[in-house]
């Protein structure tokens, strides 16, 4: 049995762990950072475009898909039953665009794109890889995590996009075509509830969570021990860190966001 003593010196080391990965985390991602305004190398960004972006597009449409069905089928029997079934399209509309389509859509991206980037970087530092491009003049971080970064930061948000025009569509269909709800009402009463800055939140999200998931997956691989394990165990580590700050951001930007809205809202009503 550990004592207390061990117990609280296990806890503090632990924690003094964590904050140096964080420390070693931010490093890199500020010299990713020095990088990012230089043109990426020649036959880069295309394949990484082709991955992140048109590869994932199944997925996310049947992940939105289903988010707006499910959503609709849990939310009918509570608004049946107070007669406000034709009031769905704006519940559901405005969850799947301002927090379900973007969060969901980026937990599926972060187990696909970002497994597979800490995986594939993972193998090149065992395979010493990422050694070869340094002696070649190369800088790494430029040539493999730069175009990641940019394919995750800006086809995440065209992907949630798609995970809300499919989450919408899914939702409309079960609660038209299953339920039998006037669409004309489903619609007319769903119109006023989404509106440009929910738009503009859900890409805002979207696109943190790319930038997110992007450093932590490429960090993990550069990061990864020797070994077939270390490279599962990367790839296992950048889900679950990624999943985590997906989490965490989205809790902080909804604050920031939703605290920002009625400021700006003021601003221009004394404009106008």
């Amino acid at each position: 049995m550990a004592t207390v003593g061990e117990r609280r010196n296990g806890i503090r080391t632990a924690f003094a762990d964590w904050l140096t990965e964080l420390g070693d985390l931010t490093v890199f991602a500020l010299r990713v950072l020095f990088w990012l305004p230089r043109r990426p190398a020649r036959g880069t960004l295309l394949p990484v475009f082709y991955s992140v972006g048109v590869s994932s597009v199944p997925v996310v449409a049947v992940t939105g898909l289903f988010i707006g069905m499910v959503l609709a089928v849990q939310a009918y029997a509570q608004f049946h039953a107070i007669g406000l079934a034709t009031q769905l399209g704006g519940i559901v509309n405005a969850s799947v665009v301002r927090e379900l389509g973007p969060v969901l859509a980026a937990t599926m991206l972060a187990g696909r794109v970002g497994s597979a980037m800490a995986a594939e970087l993972a193998t090149m530092r065992v395979t010493e890889q990422i050694d070869a491009l340094s002696c070649l003049g190369s800088n790494p971080l430029h040539y493999l995590v730069v175009p990641r970064l940019l394919a995750c930061v800006l086809l995440i948000p065209l992907l949630c996009v798609v995970a809300d025009v499919t989450g919408i569509a899914g939702g409309a269909l079960v609660t038209v075509r299953v339920f039998h709800v006037d669409a004309h009402f489903y619609w007319r009463n769903g119109q006023g509830y989404v509106d440009a800055w929910d738009i503009f939140t859900g890409m805002v999200k979207a696109m943190t969570f790319g930038a997110a998931i992007s450093l932590i997956a490429c960090y993990r691989g550069f990061h990864s021990d020797a070994g077939a394990e270390g490279v599962g165990r990367s790839a296992t580590r950048s889900f679950v860190a990624s999943f985590i700050a997906i989490l965490v951001l989205d809790f902080f930007l909804a604050l920031l966001l939703n605290g920002l809205r009625p400021l700006l809202w003021a601003h221009r009503t004394r404009a106008l």
